[in-house]
């Protein structure tokens, strides 16, 4: 497996393995499944439409109009809007459980997941992403064009995110910080991608890593160490569960 190691501006090193060529592809297969199964809902319908209005004169052009509209928003919105609303991820990339991140390590936004899918249909070319593996071949981060103008990276989630970033309720006799509400978004998402990677970092490196978000964090909220929890990384845990409490981010 090829390992990436990100040094972020907080000096926390965070380390993400490189989704491949076979990875992507098993994404994609089942995407564009998805998105034939989608095509073909869509056509059925404005058949529907058509026969429903008896075919009248105007009919076959607004059906032929709105599968047209439905057929644009499937092909060139599909990646697009899965990758905002799922952090990086469609139902294809979350089955083969890989993720779009940017270059610095931190979730993308609408901007990138827009950017790297417009040039999808260059990674496209001359048909079946021809263009797209050719330039994953030749370059070590597997990067396909699109992701070279959005500035992003396709990685695998760690195995153990699901059980180690649990954002429910404060359990009880927990400490409540309220102060976690005026973090910022850049320093959750730091936090939120620490937490996931935790457990693939060296048992070192994650100590450090933890302290140091965990002091960073703590020093511009003016937290006394009393507030505090002494286990690091479940004083950042409960910072991020404050933070979509309070905040409202679900």
């Amino acid at each position: 497996m090829d390992k990436l190691t990100i040094d972020t501006p907080e000096q926390v090193h965070l380390e993400f393995v490189l989704a491949g060529l076979g990875s992507r592809f098993m994404a994609a297969f089942l995407d564009t499944l998805i998105q034939a199964g989608l095509l073909a809902a869509v056509s059925f319908v404005a058949i529907v439409v058509a026969a429903a209005l008896g075919w009248a004169r105007a009919s076959p052009s607004w059906a032929a109009a709105g599968f047209i509209l439905g057929a644009f928003t499937i092909i060139w919105g599909y990646y697009t809007i899965f990758e905002i609303a799922w952090k990086g991820q469609t139902p294809g990339k979350r089955w083969a459980k890989i993720r779009v991140i940017k270059e610095s390590g931190r979730p993308i936004t609408a901007f990138e997941a827009a950017a790297r899918n417009v040039v999808r249909v260059v990674d496209w070319l001359p048909g079946m992403y021809g263009a797209g593996v050719v330039t994953m071949l030749l370059n070590k981060r597997h990067r396909r064009l699109g992701d070279f103008v959005a500035g992003t990276l396709v990685v695998h989630e760690s195995s153990e995110r699901d059980p180690n970033l649990t954002f429910g309720g404060n359990q009880p006799g927990e400490a409540v910080l309220p102060q976690a509400a005026s973090l910022s978004l850049q320093e959750v998402e730091l936090i939120e991608t620490f937490l996931a990677r935790r457990m693939e970092l060296p048992p070192g490196v994650r100590g450090q890593n933890g302290q140091r978000i965990a002091d960073m964090v703590a020093t511009r909220l003016a937290l006394p160490s009393e507030s505090r929890p002494p286990d690091n990384e479940a004083f950042l845990e409960l910072l991020v569960r404050e933070f979509r409490t309070r905040a409202h981010l679900r």
